[in-house]
């Protein structure tokens, strides 16, 4: 029974990593992109979007899309409902807010 659950640890691990690069590659975009002058830091668009829509912030995508940056933000809200905010990395203007 323990080389299987041993196996299946590993075999985890091994997927794992892969998930996390998506992650990596968006925080490399986004430390480029704010080098270049092309968004704004994080923490001022974390910054926005909490004084207009409430709740915590669980997941941030950083995509190009429309010929700008954009980030999306999954929060929970109060509530409990699931929310996907989309924000315009330059301008820190909110571009849309839907339940997800």
């Amino acid at each position: 029974m323990r080389p299987i659950v041993l196996l299946l640890l590993v075999s985890v691990s091994a997927v794992a990593p892969a998930d996390g690069l998506d992650d990596v590659a968006d925080h490399d975009r986004a430390r480029r992109a704010l080098e270049r002058g092309e968004v704004r830091p994080i923490g001022e668009i974390l910054r926005a979007v909490s004084a207009r829509v409430a709740g915590e912030v669980v997941g941030v995508e950083f995509e190009r899309e429309h010929g700008g940056w954009r980030y999306e933000l999954k929060l929970i809200a109060p509530d409990g409902r699931l929310l996907e905010v989309e924000v315009d990395a330059a301008t820190a203007r909110i571009l849309e807010v839907e339940e997800d």
